[in-house]
């Protein structure tokens, strides 16, 4: 049984709310992230096509040999390559989602009457926005960190961010049919910068489009599941005893807290959901990260990728670590509503 009920009401908008919700989304975050960190990594070898690694996709048998490779080239330290950039990102990441969405939440839903899947969608979708604009470099470098598998000269966090920003594309060549397209042209590539600080947001507008979908559709999902969860002829098994605060002069409402099974359930249902909506999104994404180091060293727009995607495997190309995503999004996701849902209620939130 969970205890430690607070004893007063702590305004949402409070200095106080807004640190403890961050804390625990960031703790969320951490832990679920450190559940999957060999899945991670490789499921970026295998999405952003890294050649080494291309001979292990479409087959079931692919991850476990991938991941047994990996071990026997550079131990344990090899499963968890980039895992620092990982930690480094996630927790201010995770932490402004929670933080974000608990904020935004409140605005868009005031009472029961406006919880609605629409609003609690939206929530979700501008919260991940949010926390994507603030923490994308550091995705940037976790991505190439753990794509890095060459074993000539060990990366590290600086000589990679130094890599990215050095990383200079050659100039795309174009055969305008008239005057006013070459101008137009040549004003756009002398405009937009293309080295330097710039590097880092590759991928940075399908990342923006992909968390619409996907940060909507796992707020959606784990709300909605949670929701199951609580119905009164379900509620007995689900729910702990004496964890439900109703809404007082001293404390805020606050449902009954799900048995551990009921919430990382909820979790992984909401990993599963939003997984599936987003993945071809996260496809585009990884390969606009890595374009300095695949291919021609273009830099490629959404269109352009997913162009090349779907020459070189058709719309299966935009499912590629899909299998992987799922053991790996559905634990992770589980871990990280379960760990903040448990730290709000320890926090008093």
């Amino acid at each position: 049984m969970l205890g430690g009920k607070p004893q007063r009401r702590i305004d949402k908008q409070s200095p106080e709310y807004l640190l403890k919700s961050g804390i625990a989304g960031g703790l969320a975050g951490c832990a679920a992230k450190t559940l999957v960190g060999p899945l991670d990594r490789v499921k970026i070898l295998f999405q952003t096509s890294n050649p080494n690694f291309a001979k292990y996709t479409g087959k079931w048998t692919g991850l476990p040999i991938a991941m047994r490779d990996i071990y026997v080239s550079n131990g344990v330290q090899g499963l968890f390559k980039g895992h620092s950039a990982t930690l480094l990102r996630i927790f201010p990441y995770a932490g402004i989602k929670f933080l974000a969405y608990e904020q935004i939440r409140a605005a868009f839903i005031i009472n029961k009457a406006q919880e609605t899947p629409g609003r609690r969608f939206a929530s979700g979708a501008l919260a991940g926005m949010v926390s994507v604009f603030f923490t994308y470099p550091l995705e940037v470098i976790r991505v190439r960190l753990a794509f890095e598998t060459r074993q000539a000269q060990r990366s590290t966090l600086r000589s990679i961010c130094r890599k990215i920003y050095n990383e200079r594309p050659p100039l795309p060549v174009h055969n305008p049919s008239n005057a006013v397209s070459a101008a137009a042209t040549n004003a756009v590539e002398n405009f937009a910068p293309r080295y330097g600080l710039a590097n880092f947001f590759r991928g940075f507008m399908p990342t923006m489009m992909g968390m619409l979908p996907y940060a909507g559709a796992s707020f959606l999902a784990h709300d909605t599941m949670s929701d199951v969860m609580r119905m009164p002829v379900l509620a007995p098994y689900t729910t702990l005893a004496h964890t439900e605060r109703e809404e007082s002069s001293t404390s805020n409402h606050k449902p009954a807290q799900l048995r551990y099974w009921a919430e990382l359930s909820a979790g992984g249902f909401a990993g599963f959901f939003s997984q599936t909506v987003s993945y071809p999104l996260e496809i585009i994404r990884r390969r606009m990260q890595v374009g300095g180091v695949v291919g021609d060293g273009h830099r490629l727009g959404m269109v352009e990728v997913a162009k090349r995607i779907w020459l070189e495997r058709g719309w299966r190309g935009f499912f590629v670590g899909l299998t992987i995503g799922y053991i790996k999004i559905i634990p992770m996701s589980a871990t990280s509503f379960f760990v903040y849902e448990r730290g709000k209620y320890y926090f008093g939130i």
